[in-house]
């Protein structure tokens, strides 16, 4: 992923010397070049050859390095404090996210770039028909197999196409993300971000308007994207939306396929880095392939930073990212929301089909103008469905629940064993209610289950001491007991049956 050293360094009391040099260094001074360095080893070496040695350890040393021209920049990281969320800035966010509406600055922005590209209004027939074709264009391709898919949105009519339909739920559903790791601690008072794929900048945009209603808190915000169009389309955005003088700085995007991570002009640490509906399509790459692309952007990854992977709803990619997600977790990571591995296993996730929900937006000003059409229901976008993961380097979880040795909780991988019998187990909720206006059904997860299992409580046994299940969030630890297990012939899956007499409790 990084420049390949010439030669490694030939014994372990060089690297020994090679890192108390630079702690001594780093003691000393807050920024040094890696040629300055060589002047105290023992044994000749070039700086790339320091910098490969040199590269496992910068975490530890606390550390951050930056390609310049053919040396390196070293700097001593300070670790900014945690945003914690005053009460006011609680209320400001809550707010923010009860609204359902793009916001109209941004709105016209989008617009205004469809005109400028167009050089008509956005009403014109003409223009709102390529733009449908373009919609339904790229929606054909998505449900395409995998590997047949193309999925560009990189020039012409894909790119107002994906502005006009994808835009808008992706940045208001990064809302409510960014409100997430607000609200778990992971964001910080001066904060580094590194947006990959960005497109025309979706998360760099909802982080400057999702800032706007923090006190203090600063960030500067990076991103990396191949299409030039989207590139100039970020820019107008940008230019017409982002707060001037705000707390936030939005960098120019850095032209480059992610695929590549060996790129020199990445900042050299980041507290938060994004991969927003991207991975999916990199449909060349296998599974491993994928997790070797955001290990490559880990080594950018603070010690105390958070990855945030986020994909769409639909079955195939959904389950796709937890298949990515348990082979970053076997690469070093720890995965911090939303999944709990309660018995300390790995799952099976190939039939994890897992995502959480937000109130629908209001429809924009172009969908309105989209659907003056014969089938208007091709072209407006506003239901807020996602599949996410947050990973980490310091082995941090949102959830901790360690299980006594004398529990009589059953695990998941065992309910197969049980059927018929009355258990109790702990599971996270991992999914709003699938059912109907008879039962509500969650999908539950220990990270132990080899088929999926379901909590099925019927409505006319709700009460009291079962109705956690129904206000606890998405991915929340919970204890659910005297529960029937039943066999599912149909989709191949195990339910857990609530009653009157069972209770749900959150585990202490």
């Amino acid at each position: 992923m990084y420049e390949r050293p010439v030669q490694r360094f030939r014994h372990d009391m060089d690297k020994k010397q090679l890192v108390s040099t630079v702690k001594y260094v780093a003691s000393a001074r807050p920024a040094f070049l890696l040629s300055e360095i060589a002047t105290y080893l023992d044994e000749p070496a070039t700086v790339d050859q320091i910098y490969a040695a040199l590269l496992p350890q910068l975490d530890a040393l606390g550390l951050g390095i930056t390609k310049t021209g053919g040396d390196y920049e070293v700097r001593r990281i300070v670790p900014a404090l945690p945003c914690v969320l005053t009460a006011a800035e609680e209320d400001r966010v809550r707010d923010y996210l009860a609204c359902r509406s793009f916001p109209p600055a941004l709105d016209a922005a989008v617009a205004g770039y469809i005109a400028k590209k167009t050089g008509k209004d956005i009403n014109d027939p003409v223009v709102l028909e390529r733009l449908r074709h373009a919609i339904v264009a790229q929606k054909d391709d998505y449900w395409k197999p995998t590997e047949r898919r193309s999925l560009q949105y990189t020039k012409g009519y894909s790119v107002l196409g994906y502005l006009a339909y994808h835009f808008p739920v992706y940045f208001m559903q990064t809302r409510h993300l960014l409100a997430q790791l607000a609200r778990d601690g992971l964001l910080k008072e001066e904060m580094t971000a590194l947006d990959l794929g960005s497109g025309p900048g979706v998360v760099p945009l909802a982080i400057a308007d999702f800032w706007q209603h923090l006190d203090s808190a600063k960030a500067e915000v990076w991103s990396v994207e191949r299409s030039k169009e989207h590139i100039e389309a970020f820019g107008f955005l940008a230019q017409h939306f982002a707060v001037a003088g705000s707390r936030v700085i939005l960098h120019p995007p850095i032209g480059a396929d992610i695929a590549d991570t060996d790129n020199p002009s990445l900042p050299p640490k980041a507290d938060l880095i994004v991969f927003s509906n991207v991975l999916n399509e990199l449909a060349g790459l296998s599974v491993e392939k994928r997790a070797e692309v955001v290990m490559g952007y880990a080594r950018h990854l603070a010690p105390d930073g958070t990855i945030l992977i986020v994909e769409p709803a639909e079955e195939v990619t959904s389950t796709g990212l937890r298949v990515l997600s348990l082979a970053l977790k076997k690469k070093g990571l720890t995965i911090y929301a939303p999944c709990s591995f309660v018995w300390g296993t790995n799952c099976t996730p190939d039939r994890c089909w897992s995502f959480t929900t937000a109130p629908p937006i209001q429809p924009t000003r172009i969908m309105q103008a989209l659907v003056a059409c014969d089938e208007p229901f091709r072209y407006v976008n506003t239901d807020i469905k996602y599949s996410y993961v947050m990973l980490r380097k310091d082995g941090k979880t949102r959830q901790a629940c360690h299980v006594s040795r004398d529990t009589r909780a059953i695990r998941l991988s065992k309910v197969h064993l049980n059927t018929g019998k009355k258990i109790t187990v702990i599971a996270a909720k991992m999914s709003g209610d699938l059912g109907d206006a008879k039962t509500h059904v969650f999908r539950i997860c220990d990270g132990s289950a080899e088929k999926p299992v379901f909590a099925v409580l019927p409505r006319f046994h709700a009460g009291p001491e079962n109705e956690t299940v129904l206000s606890a969030g998405y991915g929340d630890l919970l204890v659910f007991g005297n529960v029937q297990v039943r066999y599912n012939p149909d989709h191949e899956a195990y339910n857990i049956f609530v009653t009157r007499d069972s209770t749900i409790t959150v585990p202490v």
